[in-house]
């Protein structure tokens, strides 16, 4: 039955990720992986959905609007917000600041359930590795990558929250 019910379904999950990736900020691979995960997650706790294509459309919309939200709460970072820039300018106090970020943020991957540990450690290596080298080294496809980082951030988010202070508002 899931055989047949995922052949039925990619020409419409394609065609429906295709049509939301762009206004979500996402890719339409990373919706279609991200929906197939939610239907093998409902395949074993509900069984198949009783009209397998509306819940198709509902389940990529909602993953669009997750996406559209975590696009809207993330924000780049200018730089490191320690690094004084020039090396003569470096202040002790900084570079210890700086180093237990650094230990802290290591200590808190190396708690991330799965492969979210060996993943986001190769992303922080400082050759720079591609995604296909990544890829290769955790034995996975490359396509799963993006949305795999994803759920580990996500993860790495919700292990560190606690651990950093709430913003507060101004004035």
């Amino acid at each position: 039955m899931p055989h047949d019910l995922v052949a039925a379904l990619r020409p419409l999950l394609t065609a429906e990720a295709s049509a939301e990736a762009y206004a979500s900020g996402a890719e339409p691979a990373d919706l279609e992986q991200a929906v197939w995960l939610r239907l093998l997650e409902r395949l074993d706790v509900h069984g198949p959905p009783h009209d397998p294509q509306d819940w198709l459309r509902r389940a990529v919309r909602t993953e669009a609007r997750r996406r559209r939200r975590a696009v809207r709460h993330e924000r780049p970072c200018a730089g490191d917000p320690v690094d004084p820039g020039d090396p003569r300018d470096r202040d002790p106090e900084l570079l210890a600041v700086a180093a237990a970020g650094r230990r802290a943020l290591r200590d808190a991957v190396r708690r991330l359930p799965g492969r979210c540990p060996r993943l986001l450690e190769a992303l922080l290596a400082p050759h720079d590795p591609t995604y296909r080298d990544i890829a290769g080294e955790l034995g996975i496809s490359q396509g799963s990558l993006g949305p795999e980082r994803s759920r580990c951030l996500g993860c790495l988010r919700r292990l560190l929250a606690p651990e950093v202070a709430p913003r507060r508002g101004r004035g």
